[in-house]
């Protein structure tokens, strides 16, 4: 592949930045009202959609702009160096949820949905995981039981992003036990504020509450807001897995960077007056992370050849998610090692670096889980990339009401 823009890119890059420098907003500091937030972020993605650019390489149709996968790559480019990082109500909507409906739903389906999810009119959220079933996403334990053309669910789910302010989520649930646990699971679509759905944010280290425990009791859904054939849902959640994948891979602050830690490095002076920045430890690794950081970009150049050429990407993501969550979690903790005591202040208005550090590293654990935990993706490469001998799995072939409790 070529790294460097044909003219045609170049071409459409010089349009992108003139756009941006005409109608990016001013970003605005993380300390402000929640609500207002999200208004602003829904006001830009509006704007981005009546420009072309909210999802440039989705059809028209679709409420994209019938562009290439390099277009969208390019306009991501441009708008993470501009500054605005108003996208976070959106990943899971538009990064995972909607991939789905446009993969698995019917037309009605799509046409009532995609076009205002695109616009920042209506926002997704996606109910997978539950206080038991984690990592084991096929243990999960919320039930759906046929009631004519209706579907009664029961259950709990947890650590679901952006719940408290999703108009609308999907949600996997188990509608046959007598099943292995991997073939009696169905997905549907939920109003998220429909009777019997009791959403509870939950209160992080940071101070935010960013993900919710959702309740959900008797929950009446009809049929038609079933995802697939029934009992086929693990089918269509690795649907959206994979595209999960490759949305939180690509999801992380393009701010916490060795180049980062560099630029706080310089300005950091010891008692002796010499800057952290001279420090031969330091700029050994700054080195190493300035390679991890350049082999995820050339990662993501081959997923990039890929879709240049109709191809579906192969492992790029889950290899370029675990590299990017240890090496966020590894920078940020050694710029507040450089801090020392100043670490402890987190106001953006006096804290070193704009507190980019304090924030990010309250967040950057959550990226060895979200997604797929380390372990998991080790497992993933393990088998289905390098071939290894697959790991022992004992429920295999059992009934998932023949389990115990908590396998």
């Amino acid at each position: 592949m070529d790294f460097d823009d044909s003219p045609e890119e170049a071409e459409y890059r010089g349009r992108v930045r003139a756009w941006l420098a005409q109608n990016a907003p001013m970003q605005r500091r993380r300390a402000g009202n929640h609500s207002d937030e999200l208004a602003y972020a829904k006001a830009w993605q509006r704007k981005k959609a009546e420009a072309g650019y909210a999802q440039v390489s989705w059809p028209k149709e679709w409420g994209g702009a019938g562009g290439t996968p390099l277009q969208a790559v390019i306009f991501s480019q441009e708008e993470s160096r501009s500054g605005i990082m108003l996208g976070a109500p959106f990943m899971v909507g538009l990064g995972m949820c909607v991939p789905t409906l446009i993969n698995v739903a019917d037309e009605q389906i799509k046409k009532r949905f995609v076009g205002p999810a695109v616009r920042g009119e209506e926002i997704w959220c996606q109910l997978f995981s539950e206080p038991s079933s984690g990592s084991d996403l096929a243990s999960i334990r919320t039930r759906a039981i046929r009631d004519g053309d209706d579907w009664i669910v029961n259950g709990q789910k947890i650590w679901t992003s952006g719940a408290h302010y999703s108009d609308f989520g999907l949600l996997l649930a188990r509608t046959n036990p007598a099943a292995v646990k991997h073939k009696g699971l169905t997905m549907f679509w939920i109003d998220m504020r429909a009777p019997g759905v009791d959403v509870r944010p939950i209160h992080q280290m940071s101070g935010s509450s960013e993900f919710n425990e959702v309740f959900i009791n008797d929950l009446r859904i009809h049929d038609n807001q079933r995802l697939g054939a029934v009992d086929d849902g693990w089918r269509v959640s690795l649907v959206t897995l994979m595209n999960e994948r490759a949305a939180i891979g690509s999801g992380a602050s393009s701010a916490l960077t060795a180049r980062a830690v560099m630029s706080l490095a310089a300005d950091l002076r010891g008692i002796d007056g010499e800057t952290a920045l001279e420090s031969s430890a330091l700029r050994e690794r700054l080195a190493d992370w300035y390679v991890q950081a350049e082999g995820l970009r050339l990662t993501g150049l081959r997923a990039l050849t890929a879709l240049s050429r109709g191809e579906t990407p192969g492992p790029e993501n889950s290899i370029a998610k675990i590299v990017m969550a240890n090496l966020v979690q590894e920078l940020t903790s050694r710029a507040l090692e450089l801090q020392d005591s100043f670490a402890i202040i987190s106001d953006p208005a006096i804290a070193p670096a704009s507190a980019l550090f304090q924030f990010g590293i309250l967040g950057a654990p959550a990226l060895r889980i979200a997604g797929g935990t380390d372990e998991i993706l080790h497992n993933i490469i393990a088998e289905r990339v390098l071939g290894l001998p697959g790991e022992v799995r004992t429920d295999k072939d059992i009934p998932f009401k023949d389990l115990p409790k908590g396998v």
